[in-house]
């Protein structure tokens, strides 16, 4: 195990595909949590380790939805804070790229390779974690099975962690862990 007595300092969590949706967009009015997404996101918290969120939506980008809508979206599923690519071009926070991983960094004066990443598509959220060396954790929803299979010479290169079921058990196994 890479952690151990609570060193985990930040975990992020992506959104479409890991927390609840299908893995298309879906705009924050209409996205339904997974059932069990909300009481991972409590236990996190309830252990003191702060939870980001950490997403790609180019429909912002569109004028689909807002920055803000998503943000509150967050805030009220209990994020401490989000971070959001609005991008559709080339940029540098488009997961894989590491940006927003780098900018949480910057902003909380984080040891990335003390922070987790769960996600549900390895060659965008896995590839970001890899980049900064955090603990990399697969959720089986989402878009997991095609990562997994078809696309995983896309990411050949890294291995994840842990592959959990769902967002619960990817929690459960942090916070066994944690000491």
């Amino acid at each position: 195990m890479r952690y151990a007595n609570g060193d985990i300092q930040a975990v992020f969590i992506d959104r479409d595909g890991t927390i609840g949706g299908t893995g298309h967009f879906i705009h924050p009015r209409d996205f339904q949590l997974y059932p069990n997404a909300q009481e991972a996101i409590q236990l996190l918290k309830g252990t003191g380790t702060k939870v980001f969120a950490l997403t790609n939506q180019h429909r912002i980008s569109r004028g689909q939805a807002t920055v803000q809508e998503f943000e509150q979206q967050f805030q009220e599923y209990g994020f401490d804070q989000a971070y959001i690519c609005s991008h559709e071009e080339e940029c540098s926070c488009r997961k894989p790229k590491p940006g927003m991983l780098l900018q949480a960094a910057a902003q909380h004066g984080l040891d990335l390779t003390k922070c987790i990443v769960i996600g549900d598509v390895g060659e965008t959220d896995m590839l970001a974690a890899h980049a900064v060396g955090a603990i990399k954790i697969m959720v089986r929803t989402g878009w997991c099975e095609s990562s997994l299979t078809k696309f995983r010479d896309k990411w050949a290169e890294t291995e994840p962690e842990y592959i959990a079921a769902d967002i619960l058990e990817a929690v459960h196994w942090i916070v066994g862990n944690k000491g």
